[in-house]
């Protein structure tokens, strides 16, 4: 993502869209619904099929998208990967998750996700684009969690 944070918005960044080679480097797949990034910021039409759960919530209010968008539903990823694809927000419908996120709820920490990593999944989930980390900020914070030496994460 740091590669195409600056050219693209992926619009669609979750489990189902990431590919594990074997070797275990992930790669980005679907671009289906991606922009390249010119002007900063893209508006979705209503009339195509977007992954609710994982959606900011400045896309709920104008259906504006950026890279700030992808690293909140990165953050949902990262939920995704503690939880062995578990679906976000369990037991709540689409619209009760949209009502949910615009009030400022966020998803609770997963169970056993470290605690470090579930600081890092709010940064992602800041309601204010500007305040969220980008994804090299991200990726010095992940590298860092890794290489703690009392380190939860196996």
């Amino acid at each position: 993502m740091i590669y195409i944070e600056n050219k693209i918005v992926h619009r669609d960044l979750r489990a189902d869209n990431i590919l594990l080679t074997d070797m275990q480097c992930c790669k980005i797949a679907d671009f289906g619904l991606a922009e390249i990034n010119l002007a900063g910021s893209h508006r979705i039409s209503s009339d195509i099929k977007v992954p609710v759960k994982w959606m900011a919530p400045e896309i709920f209010e104008d259906k504006a998208y950026t890279s700030k968008s992808d690293v909140w539903s990165f953050g949902i990823l990262l939920t995704e990967i503690v939880t062995y694809g578990d679906d976000p927000y369990p037991g709540m419908e689409k619209m009760s998750c949209v009502r949910s996120i615009q009030r400022g709820e966020r998803m609770e920490r997963p169970a056993g996700c470290p605690e470090a990593l579930y600081d890092i999944m709010l940064l992602c989930w800041r309601s204010n684009p500007e305040e969220r980390p980008t994804f090299t900020e991200l990726r010095e914070k992940l590298m860092a969690l890794i290489h703690e030496p009392d380190s939860e994460l196996e």
